[in-house]
């Protein structure tokens, strides 16, 4: 892990740490190792043996339960920050999900409860947390959320999760234009597929993850590092003057189209999922 003073003084909370494999945990690595003081928060009570000793490894000012389909547990988790951070200057939005029902199927089958979940969990849960975390930025500060390709483009198996993060993006945008002249940035990464707990639940995920390097520009796979990286950058002020943006991580992958690529094998452009359930 890369150290510098790019963060120092900041204070990040990251949003939907899973285990030591999620995209979250990556993230709030990074941004410990240049400097921020870094709390977390998980979903629920089975997390929290994975999630705590992460938190301690980090030396996190906070670890804490957040269902974020529950407004008293997202105003709760804020209340905690008033008390023991104080402010915040980056927020972590790593948080999606989908039942494995509405992905191994149709498209046109997803439930009623099954699509509404997927939103509220999957979107609507940035809205919260960003509405929160605006009173304890006096100062401006970064939003950072994870969104994929599928939201832009159809991928196979990744059915509601695909609207879900057309939403996001939207979302983001929206957040983007009414929080900039508070001074706080909101932006979204998109990683290419990397081996988490969310990604294990998308059909096809494995085949595509293996497959990779064989059609992306850089030939390699995508790291958690790799995204962290970027967050960094996001979160410090090297980036002031960018909001409302979508950042692919994916090794170049979505500038491709389907078919035989120049420089290189035969390949598709199209990508396994990088996130899709909880603790992405």
């Amino acid at each position: 892990m890369a150290n510098s003073n790019l963060l120092e003084g900041k204070k990040a909370l990251v949003c939907g740490v899973a285990n030591d494999h999620s995209i979250g945990w990556k993230i709030a690595e990074q941004l410990h190792g240049h400097g921020a003081s870094v709390s977390l928060s998980y979903a629920d009570e089975r997390l929290e043996r994975k999630v705590r000793p992460l938190g301690e490894r980090i030396g996190a000012e906070l670890v804490e339960k957040c269902d974020v389909s529950s407004d008293p547990e997202v105003d709760a988790l804020f209340e905690s920050v008033g008390r023991q951070v104080g402010h915040v200057d980056v927020l972590v939005h790593a948080i999606a999900y989908a039942g494995r029902e509405e992905l191994a199927g149709a498209f046109s089958d997803t439930s009623r409860d099954g699509f509404r979940t997927a939103m509220e969990i999957s979107v609507y849960s940035l809205i919260a947390l960003a509405r929160r975390a605006r009173g304890h930025m006096p100062e401006g500060g970064s939003i950072l959320t994870l969104t994929y390709y599928g939201g832009e483009k159809v991928a196979a198996g990744y059915n509601v999760m695909g609207v879900a993060k057309a939403a996001l993006e939207s979302a983001t945008r929206y957040l983007a234009a009414e929080l900039g002249p508070a001074g706080i940035r909101v932006n979204a990464l998109s990683p290419g597929p990397i081996r988490t707990l969310s990604a294990a639940g998308v059909p096809g995920f494995k085949e595509a993850h293996s497959r990779f390097p064989e059609h992306a520009p850089l030939r390699r796979h995508v790291e958690g590092t790799d995204v962290g990286n970027a967050a960094v950058w996001l979160a410090s002020d090297l980036a002031s003057g960018v909001t409302g943006e979508t950042v692919f991580v994916d090794a170049g992958s979505h500038i491709l189209a389907p078919g035989p690529q120049p420089g290189g094998p035969g390949g598709s452009g199209a990508q396994g999922p990088g996130a899709g359930g909880p603790g992405e």
